[in-house]
Formats: C-alpha cells, sequence, structure tokens
C-alpha cells in the first residue's frame, strides 16, 4: 500500500533530493546539452520558410526558419553559402539539410546547414516571374531600348568562364566563320559571387575609353552553358539584368540551351539560343561575304560592259540621222574663205585713213601756231582778271550800302530813342512791359524805366487826373508802332 504524504514531506524531499543531485558548472550543462542534441537528432531535413536573412563581413550566412507555429534559428558557413546556386532571400521556402545543434553562447538551439535548395521549382519559378515583373515595370525589357548588332565588329567581349567548353565553342566558331580580336573577361557562372562578376565585367568592357590601350569591344557576349534552373539563377539576378540594360555596347545574351530561358534574355539586345549560335549571330561568314563580292563584281562588269555597249549602239543610230561634218562646215569655210580675202585690203585702208588723220592733226601742232594760243590766252586771263576786280569792288560797295540803311533803320525804331523824347516805360512787379492800367489796382507796385534811371512806385487810390489830348506835330515811326516793347507815356 501506497504511502500517503503530506504538506510537510516536500521541503524536506526538495531538499535531500538538492543535496543529493551533482553540481554542474554552466558550461558543463551547456555542453552536456549540445552533445544530447546532436546525438539524438544529428542529421535532419528542414522545411521552412526564411526570415531575417543576414550575410555577415565574414561570409557566414545567419537567418532563421519558421512556419506557422514555430521558428528556428540557422547558420550556413562560408564555405557552404559559396556553393548555392541561388540567392536565398526572405519570404522563400526551401529544405535545408544540416546538423542540429546548440549555441551555448545564448543558450539556443540551432540547424548548421550544410545543403540547402529552393522548396522545388514552383518556389523559384514564383520568384523569378515575380521579379520578371518588376524589372519590366521599370521599362528594362522594352524594345526600344534594344540596340542594333554591329555587321561585322572589330573587337568582341566576352563574359564566360575561362575554363569551359563555352569559350573554346565561341573562339572556335568564330575563327571559322570571321576572325576577330576577341577579349575574355574570366567569370564564375555559377554559384555565390557569380551574378556580381559578371555585372562587374559587363560595367567593365563598357568603362573601357575607346582608343585605349585595351580596345573597346564593339560588342559584347555573356555565355554559360546548360543547367538547371538552380545552376543558372545568377544570370536571373537583379544586378546582371540591371548591368545588362545599361551597357552601352549591343550585348548578345547565349545562356544554357535553346529551352533555357533566364531574365537576361530579356533584357539584352538579342538572345542566341547557345553559345555557338551567338558566335554565329556575332559576325558573317568570311567565305560567303568573298563569294557576295565576287559574284557582284561579276554583275557589275557584265552590266557596264552591257551599257556601254547599249550606248554605243544608241549613238551609232542617232549619228545615221545627223548631216555629215563636211556638208555642215562648207558654207562656213566659203565664208571664212570670203573675209581672209577681203581682209588685206580693209587693213590697208583702214592705214592710209589712220595716216591722213594723223598728218592733219600734225599740222595743227606746229610751234607757231602754240604761241600764238597761248598769248591769246593770256590776254584773255588778264581781261578777265580786270573784270574780277571791278566786280568785286562794286559789290562790297552795294553791301556796305545795305548794312548801314538796316543799322538806321534799326536805331530809329529802338524804344530809347523814343524815351529820349520824354516818354517812359511802366512794368509791372514782375518786370512785365503794360500796355494798359486795366488789371492795376491801388497798392500794386509798379517800375517806371526813363531816359536815364529806373524808379519805383505804387499805385495810388481814387480817379486819375483828366489829361488833354493833343495831336502830335509830326508822326513818328518809333511812337507809333513800339507796343512791343510797353507803353509809353
Amino acid at each position: 500500500m501506497k504511502k500517503s504524504r503530506n504538506m510537510s514531506d516536500y521541503p524536506y524531499n526538495a531538499e535531500q533530493k538538492a543535496s543529493n543531485a551533482p553540481e554542474y558548472s554552466v558550461t558543463e550543462l551547456s555542453m552536456a546539452l549540445k552533445r544530447t542534441v546532436e546525438d539524438t537528432y544529428g542529421y535532419v531535413r528542414l522545411r521552412g520558410e526564411i526570415s531575417g536573412f543576414k550575410r555577415a563581413a565574414s561570409g557566414h550566412i545567419y537567418m532563421a526558419l519558421k512556419d506557422d507555429k514555430a521558428v528556428m534559428d540557422a547558420v550556413m558557413w562560408k564555405g557552404v553559402a559559396g556553393k548555392l546556386g541561388f540567392r536565398p532571400e526572405d519570404g522563400l521556402e526551401v529544405i535545408a539539410t544540416g546538423k542540429l545543434t546548440t549555441y551555448p553562447g545564448r543558450s539556443k538551439y540551432q540547424i548548421v546547414i550544410e545543403r540547402m535548395e529552393p522548396a522545388g521549382a514552383g518556389a523559384l519559378m514564383a520568384l523569378l516571374e515575380e521579379r520578371k515583373k518588376q524589372l519590366a515595370a521599370e521599362g528594362l525589357f522594352d524594345q526600344s531600348r534594344k540596340k542594333m548588332i554591329p555587321y561585322l565588329p572589330q573587337v568582341i567581349g566576352v563574359v564566360t568562364s575561362p575554363t569551359g567548353a563555352v569559350i573554346r565553342d565561341i573562339l572556335h566558331r568564330l575563327s571559322d566563320r570571321f576572325p576577330r580580336h576577341v577579349l575574355v573577361w574570366p567569370v564564375i557562372v555559377q554559384g555565390q559571387g557569380a551574378a556580381e562578376q559578371v555585372a562587374e565585367a559587363i560595367r567593365g568592357f563598357n568603362a573601357l575609353e575607346k582608343g585605349g590601350a585595351i580596345p573597346r569591344p564593339d560588342l559584347l557576349i555573356v555565355a554559360r552553358g546548360g543547367g538547371s534552373l538552380e545552376d543558372l539563377w545568377a544570370f536571373n539576378e537583379e544586378v546582371v539584368i540591371r548591368a545588362v540594360a545599361d551597357s552601352e555596347i549591343p550585348l548578345i545574351s547565349a545562356v544554357g540551351h535553346e529551352t533555357d530561358t533566364t531574365l537576361i534574355d530579356y533584357a539584352s539586345d538579342l538572345r542566341a539560343p547557345t553559345p555557338t549560335a551567338a558566335a554565329e549571330h556575332a559576325v558573317p561568314v568570311r567565305d560567303d561575304l568573298l563569294y557576295t563580292v565576287q559574284d557582284l563584281d561579276t554583275r557589275l562588269n557584265r552590266s557596264v560592259r552591257r551599257m556601254v555597249s547599249d550606248k554605243a549602239q544608241k549613238l551609232d543610230g542617232l549619228g545615221r540621222g545627223l548631216p555629215k561634218p563636211s556638208d555642215m562646215l562648207a558654207l562656213s569655210r566659203q565664208r571664212f574663205d570670203d573675209v581672209a580675202e577681203r581682209l588685206p585690203r580693209a587693213l590697208k585702208l583702214l592705214g592710209e585713213r589712220r595716216q591722213m588723220q594723223l598728218d592733219s592733226v600734225s599740222r595743227m601742232l606746229r610751234p607757231d601756231l602754240l604761241r600764238r594760243d597761248i598769248v591769246r590766252t593770256q590776254e584773255k586771263t588778264q581781261e578777265l582778271g580786270l573784270r574780277l576786280d571791278r566786280a568785286e569792288g562794286q559789290n562790297l560797295r552795294q553791301m556796305r550800302e545795305r548794312f548801314e540803311a538796316t543799322s538806321r533803320l534799326f536805331d530809329s525804331l529802338n524804344y530809347k530813342r523814343v524815351l529820349d523824347r520824354g516818354f517812359a516805360v511802366i512794368r509791372d512787379a514782375g518786370g512785365k512791359a503794360l500796355s494798359s492800367g486795366a488789371g492795376l489796382k491801388s497798392g500794386d507796385g509798379i517800375g517806371i524805366e526813363f531816359k536815364d534811371a529806373e524808379v519805383a512806385a505804387v499805385v495810388a487810390g481814387g480817379p486819375a487826373p483828366t489829361r488833354k489830348k493833343t495831336a502830335p506835330k509830326t508822326k513818328n515811326k518809333a511812337a507809333s508802332g513800339d507796343s512791343r516793347q510797353g507803353s509809353l507815356l
């Protein structure tokens, strides 16, 4: 029969158990738990959604895997992270294989991932489709951005792995069709860092200066062999797509086999189904060009000969309708002979006429005739000089008389001559001559100008004294017409 216990037994039992339990340090207990978890579970496959993705400066990856009810920390060391065929992102569902362990530094358990893959192709395809829509909305896939592929580039830049079969296929195909100068920018085409290297290579080719030590390519080829969706994932990364869209150099994408399609195919100027096909698109066939040039040269020579023959036949036909040159020149030849026969006689007659004219002029140029003309000219010049002196003296006398008459008239019209006869000029306070007293009032100041002085006066009140008007004995122009200078009293 089981012995009953009361409440007083518990403190005793707890103390007894505590005294009998072994003593651990924190480290010892943490390591014991670590060994227990690792030994019990070992390697596990864990399905969950990535959350809190973070890549440390050391290259290690830290994140959490979660479902709708629980969360587990996860870590992926640098060596494993570099082998991933895709870029982990928050929200992506993955299947992680690794070892379950604990992290004593934080009393947490976690999984150390040694292999990770998307949870089926559907997850990657969904991510791919979402990224495609995003980049298409930005216009990176528009046809208007596409550039023409040069017909015969001088320099071709190839971005690919230097050790794979892809570069050998491209070089071999270029050599067969039309050898060109090829620059290879070596990159890794799969795994961690592949997308960044491809983008850096595209930008590096575009940064080369024209005419520099390293020739700038006229055409770029980004190539990789076939593989799974995860293997080709680097060419779906946003950094690669933006580098392709920003490239000033025309670019051909040749990633995977004919059925493989990546986002770089939408952003490139031309998509080739295989790397070999990219080389075929890059250059024409040299032998075909030579054959075409030779054929065109043959056809051109044949056309020229046929054209010359046709023109010659047409010229012969037109020539038969023209008169003979001898007939066309007969009339002109006869006229020439006639003129040639008349020319000596005409020249002789002209010479005789000119000699007669010269003799007539020479008779007029005798010294005695020239001296007689000079004497006559001197006499005529002296006569004209005397007449000029008489005319000049007479003109000066007439001008002096008119000036003296004008001076006398001006002196007679001067109002001061009127003041000499006892008249005066009255001005108002502003100095304006008054011709009437109607505007004056008692107390207004006025000025009176006499013959020998000017005085100031004030208008007094009362009626002005009357004065008997007497007619002047003589009528003077200055007294009757000087209203312009002021009133004369």
